[in-house]
């Protein structure tokens, strides 16, 4: 297909090459039958309200309907924001999606007294009622996370005042989005050519990852010069950000900030600690990568600026749609052939928009509500990196699809934590294939590179981060004031110890703290490094012994979040309990930078 030049409108599409959004709903008239049944359905939990601990009868049907309300609800959210998506001009669905929006703020208003009333049965009372009435065993699960919560939950009148506050409370969050994405200003710099070019945080990587090293540092300085301006403010925020995580904690009856963090996944601290210290642990390959990525790009001293730039001139690989599928279902293969079987029929029977169109939403993701199958959107460029993105989305697409197909809608959905188990799994296994079969010697270089970069900054980058959030926060819950010069300090020895005596941390680095919005979603980095890890285990795993490792994984992809997410990913062999699935996706890592070492030398 045709994709150089102007970008076609949707209409200009052909329909092979798009998703079959007809198959949640075949026409607009039928999503309005159902927003119309859904507005009903909002009606009905208002009569059991008051009465869920009269007996078991009463509390099933409670919750059998607030399940159907929101399985509906999902799904006609999830139509109207994809339509949307399709084309974000578009003012059907432009409508469509505001009043979806509005409908789902209804759905969870609806069915909110549920979980305060239910908290109040007394647990003999519970009990009972699970014992006499078996249609409650359905709930089991998510009524046993309930009363884990009871705890950690205040009064009726306490629980008002908390949410009364909780707009007040994000302010934090909010001023900075505020400065970070309108505010603040960047100066320009020439680029290789000597234009003025503007930096903005949308170009930074790109800036970053040029080849002329006098652009690189040119616009390091620059863009930290914006944030050193405003050093103080950003302090502030990320101080009231950290006391309001500290409050909540304190108000709850939580030990600390973290483990409230962790309890909804029921992730025992010692998990987090065993991240940051087996990362601690293998930093040698890391100054080793480090060592090595100095001497390909031939400098005296390696800075903060040069780490991005590719270490290898650009590869000429052009890889055609087509061809990257058959790429990733060989990459796949050793899943099997049930999985192998039903991603081929997804991706040739409309689970995918694959192109880009004018005012298509950029980017991908996966999605698609309970009852269909799950859908992938693409914006499909011929390169490496958007090979990656297919085996990566159609990860978390069959994860969906197994787990819809397995489970009731209140178990279907999985967390964040192992969410993106199953995208990494897919591209780990595609990089095995790839580097096993690409003979290309400059291919291998690239490939290895593109690995180990995505390692670097998904799990030492991201421990490194998680590292300063417990830092922070213990500062915060002992009585210390963070001031800028306190952030900068720990920033910067934070630098030191994770990229070693190979780079030189320049100073500009230490502010790097205050543009890095996960920062404001607490707690939160550690689970893209816990993530990958515990998925380059599993991979290797299903590499090594086959058939046990792939039945154990498709057990747990089948299994959605039917349980807590360490027992989830104990079903696919991995005991993030240990320091040894961290360990083992490390010793990859290891192993990489020495296939690297030895490509060069050639």
């Amino acid at each position: 297909m045709e994709k150089k030049g102007q970008l076609p409108a949707r209409q200009e599409i052909p329909d092979q090459y798009k998703w079959r959004l007809e198959d949640i709903y075949a026409s607009d008239e039928l999503w309005e039958q159902d927003f119309q049944r859904v507005r009903q359905l909002a009606a009905e939990p208002e009569r059991f309200q008051g009465k869920l601990g009269q007996s078991a009868a009463t509390l099933l049907e409670a919750l059998q309907l607030e399940e159907q309300l929101q399985e509906l609800d999902e799904k006609v959210y999830t139509y109207a924001h994809m339509r949307r998506d399709e084309d974000n001009s578009n003012p059907v669905y432009q409508s469509l999606t505001d009043r979806a929006d509005s409908l789902n703020t209804l759905v969870d208003t609806a069915a909110s007294f549920m979980v305060p009333e239910i908290l109040a049965i007394p647990d003999g009372e519970l009990k009972r009622f699970r014992q006499e009435e078996q249609g409650l065993a359905r709930y089991g699960f998510a009524l046993d996370e309930l009363l884990r919560l009871a705890p950690h939950t205040l009064s009726v009148a306490e629980e008002q005042v908390i949410a009364q506050a909780g707009e007040v409370l994000q302010a934090p969050a909010g001023i900075y989005r505020m400065l970070n994405n309108a505010d603040i200003t960047f100066p320009s710099i020439k680029d290789e050519e000597g234009n003025e070019v503007e930096i903005t945080s949308g170009r930074y990587q790109q800036l970053m990852m040029n080849k002329d090293r006098r652009v690189r540092q040119d616009t390091f300085t620059a863009y930290y010069s914006s944030y050193k301006k405003l050093k103080n403010t950003m302090a502030a925020t990320l101080s009231n950000s950290v006391k309001r995580d500290v409050f909540y904690a304190r108000v709850r009856k939580y030990p600390s900030a973290l483990e409230a963090a962790l309890f909804a996944d029921h992730i025992p601290p010692a998990v987090y600690d065993n991240l940051i210290e087996t990362v601690h642990r293998n930093l040698g390959s890391m100054y080793r990568y480090l060592a090595l990525r100095k001497k390909l790009l031939g400098l005296s001293e390696l800075h903060m600026y040069d780490l991005y730039t590719p270490l290898v001139k650009e590869v000429q690989w052009e890889i055609p749609y087509d061809e990257a599928v058959a790429m990733v279902r060989a990459g796949l293969a050793p899943l099997g052939s049930d999985y192998g079987e039903t991603l081929a029929g997804g991706l040739n029977s409309g689970w995918v928009d694959i192109y880009e169109n004018k005012a298509k939403t950029s980017g991908a993701y996966s999605w698609g509500p309970y009852g269909v199958h799950p859908y992938v959107l693409l914006n499909y460029q011929d390169n490496l990196n958007n090979t990656l993105t297919i085996a990566h989305e159609m990860g978390h697409a069959m994860h969906s699809y197994y787990s819809y197909r397995e489970q009731p809608y209140v178990y279907a959905h999985y967390k964040i934590f192992t969410a993106e188990v199953a995208s990494t799994v897919n591209e780990c296994l595609l990089m095995d294939h790839l580097l096993k079969t690409v003979t290309d010697r400059n291919k291998q270089i690239y490939l290895l590179n593109h690995y180990l970069e995505e390692f670097r900054g998904t799990v030492f980058r991201q421990t490194m981060f998680a590292e300063f959030e417990k830092i922070i926060h213990q500062k915060v819950e002992a009585g210390e004031a963070l001031t800028p010069a306190l952030l900068n300090e720990i920033y910067h020895q934070l630098n030191v110890d994770y990229y070693g005596p190979e780079v030189v941390v320049d100073e500009d680095v230490d502010l790097e703290w205050s543009r890095i919005p996960h920062f404001y979603s607490a707690f939160y980095v550690y689970k893209y490094a816990t993530g990958f890890s515990a998925a380059s285990a599993i991979a290797r795993q299903i590499l090594e012994t086959g058939d046990p490792a792939v039945s154990r994984y498709l057990a747990f992809l089948k299994m959605g979040g039917s349980n807590h997410p360490l027992e989830l990913l104990k079903t696919a062999g991995v005991d993030m309990t240990t320091p040894g699935p961290v360990q083992e996706g490390l010793d990859l890592f290891a192993q990489m930078v020495d296939q690297l070492v030895s490509l060069t030398a050639q």
